[in-house]
């Protein structure tokens, strides 16, 4: 009786585990698609955002058009394509918010690493500055910049980035004031090397993986705020495809050719509800930054 085992048999794990994985992939898988269409759309799908034809107004998705083609996600109130449009959007809301966020994210970084690195003046200005425009919404002064000037690509980018990178500043300052303190820093002052070099080598790698996650959310609402104004008629130009112009050209037929606002609406939503998720993700992951 001694000499006896008996074998235990555990329930089965193994689904539960794999199944994880494959849910947290998908914003990722997702993001990825947008990025493939911001890219690869525009060369396959020729479109004019311009040019229209009436003959093909507010057509249903699948109809024939004039041309011989089929408008599969319908045409809008001015006989032109809404799957290209949507194509072209996400090309156009890729290119904002990768420019806004890699602007936002080199002006914010240097000025928080040399403020907590550095202390004394600088950080006594950098944070009258964070006063100064922390006292306007953002949203509100990306409104004010946009509608002073004529309207492009280049003035949203300026305009989203006006307060944008007081978030990365932050952030960034934050790990510098925590990573000046530790040894390896001081043995490097003691050793005589030069404060930018510390600063570089010593310090900025720290800010990479909270910098990271920042920006991924952070292009989450660039993208939407793009969107707002260009729903508002003060973003981007007519030439340029907006999902936010888009939206707008159909609010007008909401009740019958639905598809003009709600396809768009549905491709902005699945883009920045999937990239939040990505950007949680990433904060779970690498928000606190290194500790060794």
């Amino acid at each position: 009786m001694a000499g006896i085992t008996v074998a235990v048999e555990k329930p089965a794990t193994t689904p539960r585990r794999a199944r994880r994985p494959l849910l947290s992939r998908v914003p990722a898988l997702v993001v990825g698609c947008y990025l493939l269409a911001a890219v690869v759309g525009p060369i396959v799908i020729r479109y004019d955002p311009v040019h229209t034809s009436l003959e093909d107004r507010l057509l249903a998705p699948g109809s024939k058009v004039s041309g011989g083609g089929t408008a599969w996600l319908g045409t809008d109130g001015l006989g032109r394509d809404l799957l290209a449009q949507i194509v072209y959007g996400a090309r156009t809301a890729v290119l904002i918010g990768v420019s806004t966020v890699g602007l936002s994210c080199l002006v914010g970084v240097l000025l928080g690493a040399v403020a907590g690195y550095f202390r004394g003046a600088a950080d006594a200005v950098l944070a009258r500055i964070f006063d100064v425009l922390l006292a306007f919404p953002a949203i509100l002064l990306a409104i004010v910049i946009a509608g002073a000037f004529e309207r492009s690509v280049l003035l949203v980018v300026v305009a989203l980035s006006a307060t944008g990178w007081i978030t990365f500043a932050r952030v960034t300052r934050g790990i510098a004031l925590s990573v000046r303190e530790r040894p390896w820093v001081d043995a490097a002052r003691v050793l005589g090397v030069p404060g930018r070099t510390i600063l570089a080598r010593h310090v900025l790698p720290f800010t990479a993986g909270p910098v990271v996650a920042l920006a991924t959310l952070e292009f989450a609402l660039v993208v939407l705020a793009e969107a707002g104004l260009s729903f508002l008629g003060i973003g981007l130009p007519p030439s340029t495809v907006s999902w936010g112009q888009t939206i707008a050209n159909g609010k007008e037929y909401l009740e019958t050719q639905w598809w003009i606002s709600t396809l768009p609406g549905i491709a902005l939503s699945l883009l920045i509800v999937n990239v939040g998720i990505l950007g949680d993700q990433l904060t779970a992951r690498y928000g606190r930054g290194r500790s060794d």
